[in-house]
Formats: structure tokens, C-alpha cells, sequence
């Protein structure tokens, strides 16, 4: 049993990797669409025979790569990365969301174990910290570069 990628169109990775999972054949065992790898979908199969097979019926599902990976080779896609990874104390960020949305503000603390980023708000007359989660946030200048 090894670990396959199927090459698909991009934007299109979603549809293919629910088309396959939606097939009936007890040979595949789990089909896997990160977003952080574009026009793939890693499939883990018996055989890639039967890959080949469902891919027939499948749009968008272009090719298959030649040979077989392991899992220790996509374990990586298999865990989140949180939200508040790349963003440091200090760096320059714009809300997202939430009711200061469009507002900067300066990093001031950052709790990973929660997902949550405590800001300083530019615009603000009097200082106030406000905590958000990290996916509400987007970095705009960071100190480390």
C-alpha cells in the first residue's frame, strides 16, 4: 500500500479528491487535498492500478505521477499549522474581521497555544489591547525581514 499523486486542474483539487473518495473501490483507502499543494491530490491506494481505473471516469483528473510515496512524505500536510505562526511581537497587522476590521495595529502579544494575537490599535486615542484570533489578522510589515 503506497501513497499516489494524481495530477488535476488546477482549482479543481477539491472536486477530484471527493469524486475519488466518493467511489466505491475498497482498494483506496484515503484521498488527501492539501492547500498548500496546487493541481495535486495524494490518494493512498493498494495499487496504483485502480487509481488509474477511477481516474477515467473522473474530469479534471489529468494524470498520474510515476511512482509511490510513503506517508512519513506527506505527513507534514496531515497537521495544522496555526494561525499566529510567522507573526512576531512587534509587526505591523490589519484586522480582517470582527468589528475593527480594516484598522492596524501593532502586535503586542501572541498566545500559540490559543490561536490568539493581543493588538494595539493605531487609530485608537487611548491605547487598548484587544485579543483576536490569529485567522483574523493579516501581517503587513513584519520586524524579522
Amino acid at each position: 500500500m503506497g501513497v499516489y499523486a494524481v495530477k488535476t486542474t488546477a482549482s479543481q483539487e477539491q472536486t477530484v479528491a471527493s469524486m475519488i473518495a466518493n467511489r466505491e473501490a475498497d482498494e483506496i483507502h484515503a484521498v488527501l487535498a492539501p492547500d498548500a499543494l496546487t493541481s495535486y491530490v495524494m490518494v493512498e491506494a493498494d495499487d496504483h492500478n485502480i487509481i488509474e481505473r477511477v481516474m477515467e471516469e473522473i474530469p479534471h483528473a489529468r494524470s498520474l505521477v510515476p511512482g509511490e510515496s510513503g506517508i512519513s512524505e506527506v505527513e507534514h500536510f496531515l497537521s495544522p499549522k496555526p494561525d499566529v505562526e510567522g507573526i512576531a511581537e512587534g509587526d505591523i497587522v490589519e484586522l480582517i474581521a470582527g468589528p475593527f476590521k480594516g484598522e492596524k495595529a501593532q502586535v503586542q502579544r501572541i498566545d500559540e497555544s490559543k490561536d490568539q494575537v493581543t493588538v494595539e490599535l493605531y487609530e485608537a486615542t487611548v491605547p487598548i489591547p484587544v485579543t483576536v484570533r490569529g485567522d483574523q489578522i493579516r501581517v503587513l510589515d513584519s520586524e524579522e525581514r
